[in-house]
């Protein structure tokens, strides 16, 4: 059997100012250009993604693997759309050539200059090349699903996790209902629904209330055999997209859409009943960052959720971190602040130099009316590092990390890892391959709002919330949405709703 396999990976912050390019989804992997064929096997082979699950399932000699794109992005604005229409047509020129079936690990929130749901315009371009070949998509768990996803895939599945950390074991799920469809042991339908709630991500999280009775229905009518498969997606609500909502999914065997229905009717609503459940409401930074300088045994997570590269943001806000020197909390670690330009000066400057220079605030984020605003400071240069590792923690286990060149740029008592390329810290690697052991520190400050947890949680003596400023921030009435489906909760609160009446994809 002859199988195209591609990854296409991007989470659009409509709100973001930064360019998305066909380089940047290149960048992270290694490559000038998106990779294709053996080099992008080799890369992925024995990552815990979902196309890692897609290829450990084909690695039968039965199969041959095709896979014409790999392309993955940190987070950031809308893609050019030069960007996916390249992206695009080489999926679509593979499987011009004829296939038997096609794996997908796409995310479900990318957006375009042109397309709202870039996934739901992929799948219609290549529906357009082969109007029946079996399609098994996997999507992240804040995937904003669409009409036209599940119109155009035959199996859509989910992550059930968030940290992520299960994606390489839906890359088996739906790879396996993939193959079972092409013996023909199965004829999958998909059904789908959701619900006008933009919920928070700070509480969106499977592993808790209120969502994990909700995901943990799915996973039993699943394991059950009740349907094929079950879906539950939080939604990404920093998307100002008509279709950007909480979501589920559900597969069924033909002829058991009965089924389907129910469950897919259960599960939004279950989530709508617990609506007020999904709203985070952030203290002020200085209160928190107040009550962590009376805390003293460490490590002591402090997560600034507002600047996540993993969300979109630039990842160089300093708010937190200026909050944290006046307020002189001691023995701090921090990972990492990009910055090439503070990167390139202390790299001149060279190890054991002492230096002031304007560190981070160089990215504007005009769509929410925040300024760049650097934080002028004097330290020393500790160390100067290439750092590029592979995650061995449970996120994205076997991923390689590329922060380019960094410098770890030491401030009184705080030590600030300051690197050239944006990635989320989910992974004790981020300091101890710059030299410092993050089991020593009393503080480690962290952009991330929940990935870190898979790398963190663990040490931790106490992790504290930190709503610093940023295109990631959870307080909702600082964007100017103008595409949503109104109403949807919680920028609107006094309306009823009853979940749809559910149809049959395709």
């Amino acid at each position: 059997m002859k199988i195209v396999v591609a990854i296409m990976q991007h989470e659009t912050n409509t709100f973001s100012s930064l360019t998305t390019q066909l380089k940047d989804f290149a960048r992270p992997l290694g490559f000038e250009d998106p990779p294709s064929g053996q080099a992008a096997i080799d890369f992925f082979n024995g990552t815990e993604m979902a196309i890692g699950g897609f290829l450990d399932l084909l690695k039968s000699k039965e199969f041959e693997i095709i896979v014409p794109l790999a392309a993955y992005a940190e987070p950031s604005a809308a893609v050019e759309d030069s960007a996916f229409d390249t992206m695009a047509s080489r999926i679509c020129d593979a499987v011009a050539q004829g296939c038997d079936g096609i794996m997908l690990d796409l995310h479900g929130a990318m957006v375009t200059k042109s397309f709202f749901d870039a996934e739901g315009e992929l799948l219609k371009r290549i529906r357009k090349v082969d109007s029946a070949v079996p399609i098994a998509v996997v999507l992240d768990f804040h995937a904003n699903l669409s009409q036209a996803i599940c119109d155009n895939a035959d199996i859509v599945i989910g992550y059930r996790t968030y940290p992520h950390v299960d994606n390489h074991e839906c890359g088996i799920r739906a790879g396996k209902l993939l193959l079972r469809t092409l013996r023909g042991e199965i004829k999958p339908r998909t059904l789908w629904a959701g619900a006008p709630m933009l919920t928070h991500m700070i509480r969106q999280t499977p592993a808790k209330i209120p969502m994990k009775p909700i995901m943990d229905h799915a996973i039993e009518a699943e394991a059950s055999g009740q349907v094929l498969a079950a879906s539950v997606f939080g939604g990404f609500p920093l998307a100002d997209i008509p279709h950007a909502a909480l979501s589920a999914v559900v597969v069924v065997e033909e002829n058991h859409e009965h089924l389907g229905k129910a469950l897919t009717s259960e599960l939004v609503s279950m989530a709508w009943r617990a609506r007020a459940d999904f709203v985070y409401n952030p203290e002020p930074l200085a209160q928190t960052i107040t009550y962590a300088k009376t805390l003293t045994q460490g490590p002591i997570v402090l997560a600034d959720h507002g600047d996540n590269s993993g969300a979109g943001g630039p990842h160089d806000n300093m708010a937190v971190l200026a909050e944290i020197i006046t307020q002189g909390l001691e023995d701090v670690a921090v990972a990492p602040i990009a910055d090439p330009q503070a990167v390139a000066t202390l790299w001149q400057a060279g190890e054991g130099a002492m230096l002031r220079l304007p560190v981070g605030g160089k990215a504007a984020t005009p769509s929410i009316g925040l300024e760049a605003r650097p934080l002028e400071l004097k330290g020393r240069v500790r160390a100067l590092k290439h750092i590029k590792f592979e995650i061995t923690g449970p996120m994205m286990t076997g991923f390689q990390v590329d922060l380019g060149r960094c410098a770890v740029f030491n401030v009184g008592s705080v030590d600030i890892i300051i690197s050239e390329y944006r990635n989320e810290p989910a992974d004790l690697g981020f300091f101890t391959h710059a030299g410092i052991d993050p089991m020593t520190k009393r503080y480690l400050l962290l952009k991330s709002r929940q990935h870190f947890r898979a790398g963190f949680e663990a040490i931790a003596k106490q992790i504290l919330l930190v709503a610093g400023p940023g295109v990631c921030s959870s307080d909702y009435s600082v964007f100017p949405f103008k595409h949503l489906k109104r109403p949807i909760y919680p920028l609107d609160r006094d309306f009823a709703w009853s979940p749809p009446v559910i149809t049959l994809s395709k």
